[in-house]
């Protein structure tokens, strides 16, 4: 067994408990390890989804392209993460998103099919889907919320605040689009904590 798959493992018997180690060994036994490099591409938008991604190393960014062609992103995708549009995912139905490495990646794949069968034989995984919807719905209802309630310098320090790990990893280009600010504000915004 590989280190990113066994990590995979602890982090399902962490997040359920009631995993036992069948359910686990089921799991496994349909689990696949994806390699990227930096730039390549895990989830191409309008392609239906067939793999929800466990992020063993690395770090991805989801964006879509806007009207004027603007590259938006949306959400940062690091060590321990998953890669997926999740609403896709499960509906099976064309991404609309973009998952491309900004760091080279090592990737735990689960395949839709062998995800569905894992839940039909054991609550214990179920129940773990369960929990990791519902993580995902938390994080996207904090985006909308920060888009609604704070402004450009909450949503940054926010940011900071809750990814310590992540604002030095990511470009300020990036990052602006993620929080919604335009590059020089963003700059702005970071000199101003710096000297505070």
């Amino acid at each position: 067994m590989t280190e990113a798959i066994q990590t995979y493992l602890k982090t399902v018997k962490h997040l359920c408990p009631q995993a036992d180690s069948n359910s686990l060994s089921f799991l496994e036994s349909g689990l696949t390890i994806t390699t990227l490099a930096d730039k390549h591409f895990y989830i191409q938008a309008n392609i239906t989804q067939k793999n929800v991604g466990f992020v063993f190393s690395g770090l991805l960014r989801a964006f879509y392209i806007d009207d004027n062609g603007n590259e938006i992103t949306i959400r940062f995708v690091k060590e321990n993460d998953f890669a997926t549009n999740y609403v896709s995912f499960i509906s099976q139905k064309p991404s609309r998103y973009y998952f491309q490495c900004i760091e080279p990646c090592e990737i735990v794949n689960i395949s839709y099919q062998h995800m569905q069968e894992a839940f039909s034989k054991f609550p214990a995984l179920e129940k773990y889907g369960r929990l990791i919807a519902e993580e995902i719905l938390k994080s996207q209802q904090q985006r909308i919320e920060s888009f609604l309630f704070e402004n450009a310098e909450q949503r940054y320090l926010n940011f900071v605040k809750q990814h310590p790990d992540l604002h030095n990893r990511v470009s300020l280009s990036y990052l602006s689009t993620y929080l919604g600010i335009e590059r020089p504000s963003l700059s702005r915004i970071r000199k101003k904590i710096a000297h505070q």
